[in-house]
């Protein structure tokens, strides 16, 4: 007659107990089947060492803790380039709503706006097909302001908007291979870097007045 074969050895990883395999202890009292207060967690794994074939016990929210890791702090850049100036105008906030590019219009009110005492100047704005230029709240926003007009550029063409190689040079040369606190240090290193980019383009190079001789 064959023997039977012997039982598959139980046990957790890491935990070590003893080599023969008792009865399962009981659940201690008060502890529910959905309630976790007093829980106690019963973990069985197979393992080929009998000396690891003991049960593992430990109480709900008592193992080893492993800390999740926290969602990226990001900071979100709207801006406008002036074509005249050559500045670059922008707004930063935690998200990228319409509300966010509405703020970045008030902004655009305080310096190209209508103001008393000063008389109103038409502005072309050129937009892409983005999702909250062409909400409903922005367009309220634009329609409430006649002195805008807006150009749309046709879908899938960043090549053709010229503020995209503002935002390159922004991130390659200024805040590229740095490291931030926090999203109010990378805030403020935003702004920071935006007067920096804007004051290389107010300098003049000796080259712009050279005049070609006859």
């Amino acid at each position: 007659m064959l023997a039977p074969p012997p039982a598959h050895a139980e046990g957790s990883a890491g935990c070590t107990g003893g080599g023969a395999r008792g009865p399962a202890p009981q659940d201690p009292p008060g502890a529910g089947r959905g309630g976790r207060r007093g829980a106690v967690v019963r973990r069985r794994e197979r393992s080929p060492d009998p000396s690891l074939s003991g049960p593992c016990l430990g109480a709900t929210g008592r193992g080893p803790a492993r800390r999740r890791p926290r969602p990226a702090r990001k900071v979100a850049i709207m801006g406008v380039l002036d074509a005249a100036t050559r500045d670059l105008i922008v707004h930063t906030s935690t998200t990228k709503r319409s509300t966010d590019f509405i703020a970045l219009l008030t902004v655009l009110d305080g310096r190209d706006g209508p103001q008393p005492g000063r008389p109103a100047k038409p502005v072309v704005l050129v937009l892409d097909n983005g999702p909250i230029h062409t909400s409903k709240a922005t367009t309220a926003a634009i329609a409430a302001r006649p002195w805008l007009t807006v150009e749309w550029l046709p879908r899938y063409a960043p090549e053709l908007n010229d503020i995209e190689l503002k935002w390159r040079d922004l991130k390659r040369h200024h805040l590229a291979h740095r490291t931030f606190a926090d999203a109010a240090h990378l805030d403020a290193a935003i702004h920071q870097a935006v007067n920096s980019l804007n004051a290389e383009r107010r300098i003049s190079h000796p080259c712009d007045k050279l005049r070609i001789a006859a």
